[in-house]
């Protein structure tokens, strides 16, 4: 068993997640992984980064399908003992021109960005060693969001004491209420995108709380990031910042000293905590 520390990046075979991958094959001081869905295109990445001089790694994960979690959490247990830093880039987005209907865009969205992720951080949370630092990218739409829900929900999703559980609720309760199409008159904002960042951003303060409790001496870190408005595939060519520059605020949390106590259970922006 390998005694290097080891970070893995969800979902990073291009754009932001490729960005923060760079930066930390430049900057970590161990194993660094490039995960992606298709194992061709994630090993193109890898080869392109190598072509830098830097060296990277490959696993496949699939954050949608639980056996391809699994592996990689066995994967890990097994060569490093555990894991450093954990990065849950993977995400998706509907286009605004999308013509899908709103229910499966709500469907589909939920599906991985908040339940996918949900998923990894279940299964490899538990393998985070002391000092490790866990970054959850959610996005500056999980507060727009927020404000555009119904008060009721609000005070739910800025509770200190919502549980998992409840959360997991939440979120289900807007997909089912978008099949019905009353998702606006139960108090819901009109953006799954939106919404699925809230469950991310809670989920983090949870997450965050429950690590404070069950270990305390352990010195993990746990936030969640908004990277900006990044020129990706996914949020088009008119966005203003760079994908290295997007990856700047993802990668300060994933590489908090060991000494820092803080920023934890917090949704960070320019580096800097953000009101939630």
């Amino acid at each position: 068993m390998s005694s290097v520390p080891v970070a893995v990046v969800t979902g990073s075979n291009k754009g932001i997640g490729l960005a923060i991958v760079r930066a930390l094959c430049r900057q970590f001081p161990g194993d660094v992984f490039l995960t992606a869905r298709d194992p061709g295109r994630g090993q193109e990445a890898v080869a392109k980064l190598q072509e830098e001089g830097l060296r990277v790694f490959f696993h496949q994960l699939d954050i949608d399908d639980l056996q391809s979690i699994r592996a990689l959490r066995d994967f890990l247990k097994e060569k490093y003992g555990g894991l450093n830093v954990l990065v849950n880039n993977a995400g998706i987005a509907f286009k605004v021109q999308d013509t899908t209907p709103f229910a499966v865009q709500a469907e589909v969205t939920l599906k991985t960005n908040f339940f996918g992720t949900r998923n990894v951080c279940t299964e490899l949370l538990p393998l985070v060693k002391p000092y490790g630092r866990v970054v959850n990218v959610s996005s500056m739409v999980s507060s727009s969001a927020l404000r555009g829900c119904s008060q009721q929900l609000q005070q739910k999703f800025r509770s200190d004491s919502i549980t998992e559980e409840e959360l997991v609720q939440l979120m289900n309760k807007f997909v089912e209420d978008t099949k019905k199409g009353v998702h606006s008159k139960e108090g819901w904002p009109n953006t799954a995108y939106g919404v699925s960042k809230i469950g991310v951003t809670v989920l983090s303060r949870i997450q965050a709380r429950a690590l404070s409790e069950e270990r305390k001496g352990d010195h993990i870190l746990l936030n969640a990031c908004c990277p900006g408005w990044v020129r990706t595939d996914m949020a088009g060519p008119k966005a203003t910042k760079s994908p290295e520059e997007g990856a700047e605020t993802p990668v300060y949390l994933a590489l908090l000293p060991s000494d820092a106590a803080a920023p934890h259970g917090q949704f960070v922006s320019d580096k800097t905590v953000q009101a939630w």
